[in-house]
Order: structure tokens, then C-alpha cells, then sequence
């Protein structure tokens, strides 16, 4: 099974080309002129064992936003591409994961019914340039177009780094999980037939 996707993607606000394959080793080869945005990529890719390539340009003098949305449709076009019919996939997958202060909890199903859950602790003490709002406009774009129901929880944390970093890792082990080939599963795993 070849699972592996070559998308590009361009707008008047960024150009983007990307490189996936779901059964790789946890290669991250990430340039989009936003560094905060690459290391966390870099994490989900890590930590999800994927292999991914991005080199993303955008109007990052306007600010990160279309960059980091337009990353998250591109990626989870690809997931989506590189999943075909779903066939076999076990659909379902969790992760969690502790970060020094900050502890996220993260579940998918690759459902074709995209939904997202962002739930988040307030106050946060300690913020940065990318904040856990910008990452909810990738997270929201890449759970459309993966076609992922997206739940994440983070459950405590006080530095935004911290709890963005734990959300990234977690998000890459659940997304492994659920995209896993499982020899048990004749077809997609759903009662109705299809997904």
C-alpha cells in the first residue's frame, strides 16, 4: 500500500508544497518562515513517525495567519489523499502527552465527518508570538480537509509553549493510531459500510 502524497497549493497569500507518507520514520524536513510553527510540525512528525516535507512562503509580514491555516487545509489534504477509501484503517487513535507543566489529551476518528473540540485552560501566564488561537485556525483546517473528527483537551498547563508543544505531540500519536493498517479490519470500520 502506498501512502505516500505530492500536493502543492497556491493563493495570492501563500504558496505552499508538501511531501507525506503516513508509513515513514519521522522525517521533518519544515520550512514555512514562522520557526515556532516548523518545531512544532517537526514534533507532530516525530512523534507521529510520518514523513513530512513542507516549504510554505506566505504573507507572514501581514502576520502568520494564512500561512498556518493554509498549512493545516494543504496537511490534511494530504492525510485525506493518502488514506484513499480508508479501507482497513483502524479509523480511531489517542495520544496524550505531558509537557513539563502543560498535560494535553488528543482523539481522532478519521470519520470523513470533520469536527473540532478545542478546549483549553485560561488563564494562560506565560504567551508568545504563536498563540493557542493561531494554532486552533490550523488544527480547525486541518480536521476539515482530513476529514477528522479532532477532540483536543489540554487539560492544565501555564506556558503556551508548553501547552501548544504537548498538543502537537499528542495530536502526532493519535493521528498515527488512527491512520494504523490493521489486518483484522475487511473494508472500513463502520457499521453502515462506509465512511
Amino acid at each position: 500500500m502506498n501512502r505516500k502524497v505530492n500536493l502543492s497549493r497556491t493563493t495570492k497569500e501563500t504558496k505552499i508544497n508538501m511531501e507525506l507518507d503516513l508509513d515513514g520514520s519521522g522525517k521533518a524536513d519544515i520550512v514555512t518562515g514562522i520557526p515556532f510553527f516548523d518545531h512544532m510540525l517537526t514534533l507532530f512528525t516525530v512523534h507521529g513517525f510520518f514523513d513530512l516535507t513542507i516549504k510554505a512562503a506566505g504573507d507572514i509580514e501581514v502576520d502568520f495567519h494564512h500561512t498556518v491555516e493554509d498549512t493545516g487545509l494543504v496537511l490534511g489534504q494530504a492525510v485525506s489523499d493518502a488514506l484513499g477509501d480508508r479501507k482497513g484503517i483502524a479509523r480511531y487513535g489517542a495520544g496524550q502527552v505531558p509537557m513539563d507543566e502543560a498535560f494535553s489529551r488528543v482523539n481522532v476518528d478519521m470519520s470523513n465527518r470533520p469536527f473540532l473540540v478545542y478546549n483549553i485552560p485560561e488563564p494562560v501566564r506565560c504567551r508568545g508570538d504563536f498563540d493557542v488561537w493561531l494554532a486552533k485556525e490550523f488544527f480547525r483546517a486541518f480536521s476539515v480537509k482530513s476529514g477528522m473528527n479532532l477532540h483536543i483537551n489540554a487539560d492544565y498547563g501555564e506556558n503556551e509553549h508548553h501547552i501548544i508543544e504537548s498538543i502537537f505531540k499528542a495530536l502526532g500519536r493519535a493521528l498515527k493510531m488512527a491512520c494504523s493498517v490493521d489486518k483484522t479490519i475487511s473494508g472500513v470500520l463502520s457499521s453502515k459500510g462506509s465512511l
